[in-house]
């Protein structure tokens, strides 16, 4: 053979071992992908791994603070004042009630209240609606003192026309002798 046959074999050898397709391989499996943060499991997994994620995901809405107005617990549900016969003095046990009240109303100048003056039916008409505004002005006073302002409160007498207790006897009577705190939108309890 001829150097030059043996360089054109040489040659044709090297071409056709380029043009030769490449035996089929086997497809790799691709690696897990993981998002920043996230493992390749997944999002389940995604939510146990990360820090407070769990604790994310059962977090209730914020609820708003109950106001004391409503919350069975509070001394605010007590509304009611008891007075002796014949009197407008206010006994230390409401004094502690009124202070309460008082305290409420000073944090929230917006707040409104109506104090409501009753009267047993002991007397006239006339003296009995006396006699209720006159309570229901003493328990305002000392709230004023207490740091309500005078718009917040509205004091209206019932005297007689509104008993608690129906009765004519001293267990009805001591229920009537009476003021009544009223919030607007909150009922009595």
């Amino acid at each position: 053979m001829s150097h030059r046959t043996l360089l054109t074999l040489l040659a044709g050898a090297v071409l056709l071992a380029a043009c030769a397709t490449p035996a089929p391989q086997e497809p790799a499996s691709a690696p897990p992908v993981e998002e920043k943060g996230v493992p390749a499991g997944g999002a389940a997994e995604a939510g146990a791994a990360r820090p407070g994620a769990e604790a994310a995901a059962v977090q209730p809405e914020a609820v708003p603070p109950m106001d004391p107005l409503d919350d069975p617990a509070s001394p605010l549900r007590e509304r009611v004042l008891y007075f002796d016969f014949d009197s407008t003095e206010i006994k230390p046990r409401e004094r502690e009630l009124i202070a309460a009240h008082a305290q409420y109303l000073a944090s929230r100048p917006q707040v409104k209240v109506r104090l409501e003056g009753h009267a047993d039916e002991r007397g006239t008409r006339e003296y009995n609606l006396g006699l209720g505004e006159r309570r229901a002005m003493a328990v305002r006073q000392l709230m004023l003192f207490l740091g309500v302002q005078p718009g917040q409160i509205e004091v209206v007498s019932y005297g007689e026309e509104r008993p608690a207790a129906l009765g004519h006897d001293e267990s009805a009577w001591r229920l009537n002798r009476r003021v009544e705190i009223r919030y607007p939108g909150h009922d009595a309890p």
